[in-house]
């Protein structure tokens, strides 16, 4: 049985393998037709280790990349050839594929890189922290209250972009030994100026939800996915009202782990394409789209487990439930906005109706969350994060140059001591 069992993972392996290296072909294709990159051109690279599942990590800095292009040349260093080539595919800024260390060490040798960003804490980011004058910037990929944004890795990094007070608050009570008003700069959410997308229904007299869970967890201490324990019930509620519109957006990486969750997460696709089949009118939507912002702005209530759609729904300052997850070993931290938010069990998702109607109805709650906005994002008024940004790289770009000067200055001093060492010996 074992050895059926090794088999198995042996041909897996040697498939993932075949797929790696044609993917690698297909994308070295790509490029050799492209313009070459201009030598001591970029100054900013982004650094991505990952495949297509973790894309959405990207994809939300496309547009704000592309704003930080107007003033200084932005390279993705891509390790992975499937995410490079979804990048070639994409809105994304240049791409420089560098699979092997080698590859990494060329390209670096031929720019003037000054600043790298992170979008996650992939371990082959040590590979590119080897590279020292330049700054390297941790910049995430969402705000939340989840474990992930308190890890000691923030310490690997010379500085990390954060959303707000919430998150110093947050890193102040976790991490020791962490300078944290020396090591993040507050930006605000720069992917908030620039929601986009179609709304795929009109909108009429239907109360549109927006339930988006995140996947199952690789470990007890992440297990906020709702799909299994919350989302059919409250889903199937939903579809049966006739006067509500259900927007599905799942985690794409929903049943990766767990075959029970990814077939609840199947059964409520399979649910509102019935219910769309019997009533056209409903335009109930399963959205597994590459865009968000056009879900946290037309959606009157939403429905999210703990997770970076926590925030992205908080800065719209609409009324927000979310879901209280079952396995108590799950990691709450009750400190900041979960401690003061609107929950929703798992015994209450079969009476989400009445709940939607209570979160609406209560002025109290939406002035609640006109605060918490305030605190994990400071000003949200248009166009205020993106400047944020811009200040936040152009600090970094002027201690860059503080730092290159002062070691010129070091070398200019060496060399004249040299020589005055050099004159003595004559004498």
């Amino acid at each position: 049985m074992r050895g059926v069992s090794d088999l198995k993972k042996a041909y897996r392996l040697l498939g993932k393998a075949l797929r790696s290296r044609k993917a690698v072909q297909r994308v070295r294709r790509r490029l050799a037709v492209m313009p070459p990159h201009p030598e001591n051109h970029y100054k900013i690279a982004v650094y991505f280790a990952d495949g297509a599942v973790n894309m959405y990590q990207m994809r939300q800095w496309y547009r704000p990349l592309a704003e930080l292009q107007k003033l200084w040349p932005v390279v993705v260093l891509a390790r992975n050839a499937v995410g490079a080539e979804k990048l070639l595919d994409e809105d994304a800024p240049p791409v420089a594929f560098v699979p092997t260390v080698k590859d990494l060490e060329r390209f670096t040798a031929s720019q003037d890189i000054r600043i790298v960003l992170y979008v996650n804490q992939n371990t082959r980011n040590f590979q590119m922290f080897r590279y020292g004058r330049r700054w390297h910037v941790f910049i995430n990929h969402g705000e939340s209250d989840k474990m992930y944004m308190t890890t000691n890795q923030y310490k690997a990094y010379d500085y990390a972009f954060v959303a707000g007070q919430a998150a110093r608050d947050r890193l102040s009570r976790t991490l020791w030994d962490y300078d944290v008003d020396a090591r993040t700069i507050e930006i605000g959410r720069p992917q908030a100026d620039h929601y986009s997308g179609t709304l795929p229904y009109t909108p009429d007299e239907r109360i549109t939800v927006l339930y988006a869970p995140t996947w199952e967890g690789d470990r007890p201490s992440a297990h906020y996915g709702s799909i299994a324990t919350h989302g059919e019930a409250l889903v199937g509620a939903l579809l049966a009202t006739g006067r509500h519109r259900v927007i599905y957006r799942p985690h794409p990486r929903s049943g990766v782990i767990d075959d029970a969750y990814g077939a609840a997460h199947r059964r409520i696709v399979a649910a509102i394409a019935q219910a769309n089949a019997a009533d056209p009118a409903a335009r109930h939507v399963f959205d597994d789209g590459p865009e968000l912002g056009w879900q946290l702005a037309a959606s009157d209530v939403a429905i999210v487990d703990i997770s970076a759609m926590v925030y992205d729904r908080l800065a719209a300052g609409k009324p927000l439930m979310i879901t209280r997850p079952v396995d108590e070993r799950a990691s709450v931290d009750t400190g900041g906005y979960l401690s003061d938010c609107e929950w929703l069990t798992a015994d209450a998702a079969s009476d989400i109706v009445d709940e939607i109607d209570r979160v609406r109805a209560d002025e109290a709650a939406v002035a609640k969350l006109r605060m918490w906005v305030q605190h994990y994002f400071g000003d949200t008024t248009p166009g205020v994060a993106t400047a944020k940004f811009h200040a936040a790289i152009e600090r970094l770009m002027g201690e860059w140059d503080e730092w290159r000067q002062r070691e010129i200055g070091a070398v200019v001093t060496d060399e004249d001591d040299d020589d005055e060492e050099g004159k003595d010996d004559e004498i």
